[in-house]
């Protein structure tokens, strides 16, 4: 049974960091492309980041210089460090494999002063 489970999310200032981290357990975790979505209230899902089974990585455009997607292989981690976060930055935050169709249960992040 795949599960990832999600963890870092929070309330934060305008302007601060967080660092989101996904666990995966049930898969061969390292062939599998792995993806951060996030959903903000009334709009759809969206894609933020994703890293390929060998560290390519590709993010949306609202979020690249500020955001960095990495993971460890061997701990069967991908993380998410967000820097420099604004306010429509706030949404639920999904941990997938996209190819899978696998979704974390999501984290919520919340920027605001």
């Amino acid at each position: 049974q795949v599960q990832l489970v999600e963890s870092g999310g929070g309330l934060v200032q305008p302007g601060g960091s967080l660092r989101l981290s996904c666990a995966a357990s049930g898969i061969i975790f390292s062939i599998y492309t792995m993806g951060w979505y996030r959903q903000a209230p009334g709009k759809q899902r969206e894609l933020v980041a994703i890293i390929t089974n060998n560290g390519n990585t590709n993010y949306a455009e609202s979020v690249k210089g500020r955001f960095t997607i990495s993971r460890d292989n061997t701990k069967h981690t991908v993380n998410l460090q967000m820097n420099s976060l604004k306010p429509e930055d706030t949404a639920m935050y999904y941990c997938c494999v996209p190819s899978r169709g696998h979704w974390g249960q999501g984290t919520q992040v919340t920027v605001s002063s």
